[in-house]
Parts: structure tokens; C-alpha cells; sequence
């Protein structure tokens, strides 16, 4: 049939639709499959691509850590405290070890590296391509173990070389240190402290392995990622190393004379803050730490708490003679003891010193003076001036574990009158050796507190400089006239005083000696006989260099006075110090700054007349009984309202005369 030109158009444009059609349907079905493609790569590559690349490289080879040296540790001087070295660790590859050579192998190997068979058996059945057998052997073991390997052909055991914390001084300085963990932790002291900045870089690589053995194939160790960059810091300390070394070598010495729990001291240099010396005994070897008893670790200066006792008086007389409540020629009566809302408050000695000075009472360490005073200055005093020296907060120092201390707050528990007198004599309180030490410092360095610091500077890898400490004013805590009256008191101490055997010949010395009973932690109240003498100065007294704290903790042998067993360590510490940083004596003959009358000594007579002290605070009434050669027991605080032997009674000479006081109307108690 003969088609006409219209209807073969016609068809022509039919077959062109259903030719369209199909191949609109066919690129429909070629796009759904591209993009189920798409999709599908996307959640392989996004979604599975880690767990299938792990399983790839878990399957054809596997991880290896390489860790590169810690940064060192430095003194003050640039001599090293602290350095890494390289060593071997020694791996085993169980799934190389010959079928039925297990034991064979583990007998032929422990041995040579300090281990028994069966830890060896135990590392070979964990199975896969690398377990740690021993980390850092010695020269000889990888010597032992490398025959053994060319010997008996133990392709399955191979090193890793890996980077092992080193003290070359041992026990030096080791709780200032700290130490390092088998895989490059910082676990204590300045290791700890800086540990993200003088970690090593920590390098992982890929190892591909054949798969019959799982044997490395040669040339396969690739690097992969570093885990850590910008580290191995160098840290350089404020620490003088000789310094240290010398304090050290005392502190053991009195560790042996004196049979204590420990001993510690610090010296600071209290214009700048910097720390030359910390010390503590007994001590460790941070080259094996695990050999010790963990309470070695510990950093008695800056984690230990205590109460100061006398030392603390430092405080409280540089409070008293800021406020002008005293000066060093005023007159004081010691009753010999004082009752202070029940609590019974005596001398270290017993006895009653009599009508004295001021300077008397600092060079004596006379508490009941010292009582009197706490109690006049009042807990709102007291503790702004405890607070202002730097206690009941942290120093700040660049060490691990401070301690806060202990304060009495009126806010959290209401104080009473024999808290403050307590508290002037350096108990009911508890505060850090570094606390004390720093402000001593601040007394020697004109009144003015410093930031204690113990990092002097941290190092990049080039020797530029990454950070500098410089000496920081915290505040002026009490002002330069004041100052320069405590100087002279502290200095009537040494001289003169209780702190006789802290002296070293043709040098100029103050400090304070303190004898506190310990805490009994198993109880209440105090611990019977037991201790912590101590000694906190500084030399020279006319321009002081150095500030030296001395704890001697729980003496054995029946001595335990501050004054008799730690002043003479301070001294030896002194002189030490003096010769090796050429610290030149005194020119000058010693001449107090606070010098005071002599004591004015009592009537012989067996009799006395009991005085009328009715209206007169306490300080007034204790000297006017005093006297009159008697002696007076306080009750309350304020003014005297009653005495318990009428005024003008005869009595005997040293009796004591019961003195009521009470606050005055409108007061506070």
C-alpha cells in the first residue's frame, strides 16, 4: 500500500515520540543508577570510610607509636635535672613464633631480661603482631637478648627504640621533680606540672605485613600522623643545685641526730620570690619511684598543713606594731599564765617572766603577752593582717598539691576569745611551709609580699625564648617604718634571744623559732609528745638575701624545742649558703634596731598589798599588779569590773590576784 506524504509524516512523527519515550525512560533508569552510585560511594567514603580503612590496615599491616624525648629540666644555672634517653624496649610478634616453640622460646628469653617464663608465655598467647615484652633494658640485656636472636634465629623478637626519663643528680631535688611513667606521663612535681609542654611528639606510622606471617615487609613503615606538635620544651627552674645540694645534705644529717617523722626546708630569695632550695627527708630516687612508699612523693613544703606555733608570732607583732598597739620599749606584766574563756594559756617554759618589754617578749616567746595582744587587736584585725601576709590562699606556685591552709572565719563558726588568743600563739590554725617562708619574706623584703615561683623560664626547641617568669609585687603588707622595728626584733632573737643557735659568726641574722604540738588525727586535742620544731629567718638583717625555713617533724630523743634542734640546722644552712654565694659579713658591730631597758627586777619582800585595779584594762592592771610583786590570772576581756582579794589586802609575795574583765557598755565582746 502506497503511503502519501502526509501519512508518512504522520508515522514518522509517531516513531519519534515512542524513539523519545524509550530513551527518556532509559536515561531515567542511567540517572537512578548513577545516583544510587553517588549515594552509595558517599556512604562508604563519609559514612563506613574509617571503619573500612581500619579494617584494611588492620588486615594488611598494623599502627606502631613513636614517641620522641621529653624536654629537659634545668637548674638555674643551666645544669641538668632532668634528661631523656633513648633506649631499647623489646616487642614480640606471637603470630611469628614457630608452632611449638612457645615455650621454647619463652625459657630461652626470660631469664636474659629479668622475667620469669611464664609472664614471656603469657605475651606470646595474647597472639596478633606486637606485644610489649620489656620496656628500656639495659646494655647488657639487649646484648643477651641479640645473640640470642642470632643464635637461635628468633625472627619474632625485635626493639623499638623509645625514650627513658633520667635524673643524673638520683635523689636531688626529686619532689620538686616528680617523675615520668612508662609511656611518657608526668606523674608528679614540675614533670607533672608541664607535662603538655615538654611531652615528646608522638608519631604514629603504619607497618604493612605479608599475610602468611604477618612479617613487617621491608620498607613498608610509613608516617602517618603526629599527635602532638610544638612540645619537647625545655623547662629551666629558679632552683640553685648546689644550693639544693647543700640543704640537702643537712637535712639529712638532722634526720639522723634527731630521729624525726621528716624534715624540710626551703630557701627563697625574698626580693624576687625565686626559690633556690626545697627540700625534704626522707626523700626518694625519681629513677625509681616504684621502688618507694607513695607518701615519699609527696611535697612536704607545698602539700603539708601544720600549725606554726611560735613562728606565727612574726605575724602578729608585725599586726600589733602597724596599729601602733606596741612598740618595742613598752612594758608588758607576764602573769605566767592567762584563762581565757576556760582555755588555760601558759608559757613554753612554765613560768612567769615578769614585768619585760616588748623586745623581751619577742626574744622570749612569751605567750601570755602574746595573748594579751591577739586579743586586743580582735579577730577582725588579726585576720586582715594574716590574710594580707599571704595565708588561707594558695601561692600560686608552678607546683602540683598546694595546700590552702587553715583560718578561723567568724562567717562560717563563731570565734571566741580563746580562738584569738590560740591563734596569736600560732595554734587553732594551719598553715603550708611555702606559705610561712613567703611571708618571712615579705618582713625581709621591707614589707612588700612577692609571688613565690619556681620556674625561672620554658625554652623552645630552638633555645628562643617560649615564656619568662619575672618577679611579680603581690602587695605592701605592712609599711617600711614598721618593718624596719619587726627587722630589729627579729634580729634581738638571734642575738640574744631564743634563736641564739641559728647565729653564724660575723653575720647579722633574724628569724623566729617555733615549737607547735601536733594535731592528734585520730581524735581531739593534741597528740602527747609529739612535735614540730622549727626555724623561720633571714640574712643578712641589714639588706637580707636569703629567707631559710627549717621543719623538723616529730623529733625523737626528748629535744624538741624549735630553738635547740632546728635553729642549729638553719645555721649550718646559713653558713654554707653565705660562703658559696659570697654573701660578705657584717662590717658593722651588731647594734639593734629595737633595743629595750633592762628588765626591771622585782622587791625581795615575802609580803605584798593586793592593788586596786577596778576600771583598768588588762595590760594596766597586770603591770600594776606585777608590781606589786603578784601575780594575776585574767578572766574575760575588756575592762577589770571585780578581783576576787579585796584592794589594800596583805598577801603573799607571788600570789595570785583573779581579775574579772568585761567589755564596756556599747562594746563588743
Amino acid at each position: 500500500m502506497k503511503l502519501n506524504t502526509k501519512e508518512r509524516l504522520k508515522i514518522g512523527r509517531r516513531d519519534q515520540k515512542r524513539i523519545a519515550v524509550h530513551f527518556s525512560y532509559a536515561l531515567a533508569v542511567m540517572l537512578g543508577i548513577f545516583a544510587l552510585l553517588v549515594l552509595r560511594y558517599g556512604w562508604i567514603q563519609l559514612v563506613q570510610g574509617d571503619e573500612l580503612a581500619a579494617r584494611v590496615r588492620h588486615e594488611t599491616g598494623e599502627e606502631r607509636v613513636m614517641q620522641s624525648p621529653r624536654g629537659a629540666i634545668l637548674d638555674r644555672n643551666g645544669r641538668e635535672m632532668a634528661v631523656s634517653l633513648m633506649m631499647k624496649s623489646l616487642f614480640i610478634d606471637p603470630n611469628n613464633v614457630e608452632k611449638g616453640k612457645e615455650d621454647e622460646v619463652a625459657e630461652k628469653l626470660a631469664p636474659l631480661v629479668g622475667l620469669k617464663p611464664e609472664a614471656v608465655r603469657r605475651d606470646i598467647e595474647q597472639g596478633g603482631g606486637f606485644v610489649w615484652v620489656k620496656r628500656f633494658l639495659s646494655t647488657d640485656e639487649v646484648a643477651a637478648v641479640r645473640a640470642l636472636i642470632r643464635s637461635e634465629g628468633y625472627n619474632c623478637l625485635g626493639f623499638q627504640d623509645e625514650p627513658k626519663r633520667y635524673y643524673p643528680n638520683e635523689e636531688l631535688a626529686a619532689n620538686i621533680l616528680g617523675f615520668v611513667g612508662t609511656d611518657d606521663i608526668g606523674l608528679d612535681g614540675i614533670e607533672q606540672a608541664y607535662d603538655d609542654l615538654i611531652k615528646g611528639v608522638v608519631a604514629e606510622t603504619f607497618v604493612q605485613t605479608d599475610n602468611v606471617s604477618d612479617r613487617p615487609i621491608l620498607g613498608s613503615v610509613s608516617f602517618r600522623k603526629t599527635a602532638r606538635q610544638n612540645q619537647c620544651k625545655t623547662v629551666q627552674l629558679t632552683i640553685d643545685s648546689t644550693v639544693q645540694f647543700m640543704v640537702e645534705e643537712v637535712l639529712g644529717e638532722a634526720l639522723g641526730e634527731t630521729q624525726p617523722l621528716s624534715v624540710t626546708a626551703i630557701v627563697m630569695k625574698p626580693k624576687t620570690g625565686e626559690i633556690l632550695a626545697m627540700a625534704s627527708r626522707p626523700s626518694y630516687n625519681p629513677n625509681h619511684f616504684d621502688d618507694y612508699p607513695m607518701e615519699l612523693w609527696k611535697n612536704r613544703a607545698v602539700s603539708n598543713i601544720y600549725e606554726p606555733g611560735s613562728t606565727f608570732k612574726s605575724i602578729v607583732a608585725a599586726a600589733a606594731l602597724e596599729e601602733k598597739m606596741v612598740s618595742p620599749n613598752d612594758w608588758f606584766l607576764d602573769p605566767g599564765f592567762l584563762i581565757v574563756s576556760e582555755k588555760r594559756i601558759e608559757n613554753w617554759s612554765g613560768d612567769s617572766f615578769g614585768t619585760v618589754t616588748f623586745t623581751d617578749v619577742m626574744k622570749q616567746s612569751i605567750n601570755t603577752c602574746f595573748a594579751m595582744i591577739g586579743l586586743d587587736l580582735g579577730i577582725d584585725r588579726l585576720n586582715k593582717y594574716v590574710r594580707r601576709f599571704g595565708f588561707g590562699e594558695l601561692t600560686g606556685i608552678e607546683l602540683p598539691g598546694e595546700e590552702v591552709g587553715l583560718l578561723m572565719d567568724p562567717l562560717e563558726r563563731p570565734v571566741y576569745d580563746s580562738d584569738i588568743a590560740t591563734m596569736s600563739i600560732g595554734q587553732s590554725i594551719a598553715v603550708t611551709p611555702l606559705q610561712l617562708i613567703t611571708a618571712m619574706s615579705a618582713i625581709a623584703n621591707d614589707g612588700v609580699l612577692m609571688k613565690p615561683y619556681i620556674v625561672k623560664a620554658v625554652y623552645n626547641e630552638d633555645g628562643s625564648v617560649y615564656e619568662e617568669t619575672k618577679p611579680r609585687e603581690v602587695r605592701r603588707v605592712i609599711s617600711s617604718e614598721t618593718d624596719k622595728l619587726l627587722i630589729g626584733l627579729l634580729e634581738q632573737v638571734v642575738a640574744t634571744g631564743g634563736g641564739q643557735k641559728a647565729k653564724v659568726k660575723g653575720y647579722r641574722i633574724g628569724g623566729k623559732t617555733g615549737t607547735a604540738q601536733k594535731i592528734n588525727t585520730e581524735s581531739v586535742g593534741y597528740k602527747e609528745g609529739s612535735y614540730i620544731a622549727s626555724f623561720c629567718g633571714f640574712a643578712p638583717a641589714n639588706d637580707p638575701e636569703v629567707t631559710l625555713l627549717v621543719i623538723i617533724d616529730e623529733p625523737s630523743g626528748g629535744n624538741y624545742y624549735g630553738g635547740q634542734i632546728a635553729a642549729p640546722v638553719a645555721s649550718k644552712i646559713f653558713q654554707q649558703m653565705f660562703r658559696y654565694l659570697n654573701v660578705e659579713p657584717s662590717s658593722d658591730p651588731f647594734e639593734s634596731q629595737a633595743s629595750a631597758p633592762a628588765t626591771v627586777s622585782s622587791p625581795k619582800d615575802v609580803r605584798a598589798t593586793v592593788p586596786d585595779v577596778i576600771g583598768l584594762d588588762v595590760e594596766s592592771a597586770g603591770l600594776r599588779i606585777g608590781e606589786a610583786g603578784l601575780r594575776m590570772r585574767v578572766e574575760g576581756r575588756g575592762t577589770a569590773v571585780s578581783q576576787d582579794v579585796a584592794p589594800n589586802t596583805v598577801v603573799e609575795r607571788d600570789s595570785e590576784i583573779v581579775v574579772r574583765f568585761a567589755p564596756e557598755k556599747g562594746g563588743t565582746q
